[in-house]
């Protein structure tokens, strides 16, 4: 691993650490060490990146804000690529909007918003990157990516990059093409949206962030909703109605404040969270005969 460290350094990739904690880059402070873990400066960073990997035959994964995502303890095998800095570039014309994967949502919805554009107020306070939100079809508030997404430029498997139309990324509930039919590195993303009256777009956008603020433990360690909400039912309702608010394992817990989070209490490790996660699923099962299935992205070793 060493080698490769200094081989992606050398081809100015951008940021490379070793034995780096994601529990530094998850919103639920849980991981272990990265082997290595690249922030690229740019596309090309992220193009250079894959070459190399590829070429030593080394495993990689794309990570973006940590919102959703749920990280071994031991960590994650191979390269890390991490999309932040150096890929958070935008452009908006008219009701046009081009931005980078690593640039942050609910910053780019409340900068939009003061500029009268409306379309995506439902991501007032969700704290992902855009590339992970293009990749999981995030959304709330009866709406979601696949509402204002035209297309996305993405870095296939196999290092060749291609921009997706909105019906080719197939979008459906929180999910996309990306996730398992054509694994992908969301690069930037092409958005439309519309003129809208600039204070009525604000005032939506404050009151989604409110409601979050109001119904969500984000002051807590946490990686969002843990499990996909199994229509016509809620997954927090079920877990709430199942008794199951407060129930600790370890330093895992489900939120007092909403039945469909978890928090890390201070001393989580990811073994606490699925074995509550494990937990949850039993008791919905027995009690509802509903088999729950996760939202949150369980990766690493």
């Amino acid at each position: 691993m060493e080698q490769l460290a200094r081989k992606l350094r050398e081809a100015n990739v951008g940021k490379v650490l070793e034995q780096e904690l994601l529990a530094r880059h998850t919103t639920m402070k849980i991981g272990g060490p990265a082997d290595i873990m690249v922030i690229p400066s740019s596309i090309e960073g992220v193009h250079k990146t894959l070459e190399i990997v590829k070429e030593q035959k080394v495993k990689w994964t794309a990570i973006g804000r940590g919102s959703n995502l749920l990280v071994s303890d031991k960590g994650i095998e191979g390269v890390v690529i991490k999309l932040g800095e150096g890929l958070d570039h935008l452009n908006v014309e008219e009701t046009k909007v081009r931005v980078g994967a690593g640039y942050s949502l609910v910053k780019l919805a409340t900068l939009l918003s003061r500029q009268g554009l409306s379309g995506l107020e439902f991501a007032g306070g969700i704290p992902g990157s855009v590339g992970g939100a293009v990749y999981m079809n995030a959304g709330a508030h009866k709406s979601d990516m696949s509402e204002i997404i035209t297309r996305a430029l993405v870095m296939l498997e196999d290092g060749t990059v291609e921009w997706l139309t909105n019906e080719e990324l197939a979008f459906s509930y929180r999910t996309s093409v990306l996730q398992k039919q054509r694994p992908g590195i969301v690069l930037e993303a092409e958005l439309e949206l519309q003129k809208g009256d600039r204070d009525e777009v604000f005032a939506v956008i404050q009151k989604n962030k409110d409601y979050r603020r109001d119904t969500q433990p984000w002051n807590h360690p946490c990686a969002g909703s843990i499990f996909r909400n199994p229509l016509p039912s809620f997954a927090g309702n079920l877990v709430e109605k199942a008794g199951l608010k407060g129930y600790q394992i370890g330093g895992a817990k489900i939120s007092e404040m909403h039945g469909n989070f978890i928090v890390n209490t201070g001393t989580a490790t990811a073994e606490d969270v699925l074995c509550l996660i494990r937990h949850i699923k039993q008791v919905i099962q027995e009690q509802y005969g509903i088999e729950m299935h996760t939202e949150v992205e369980i990766i690493g070793r």
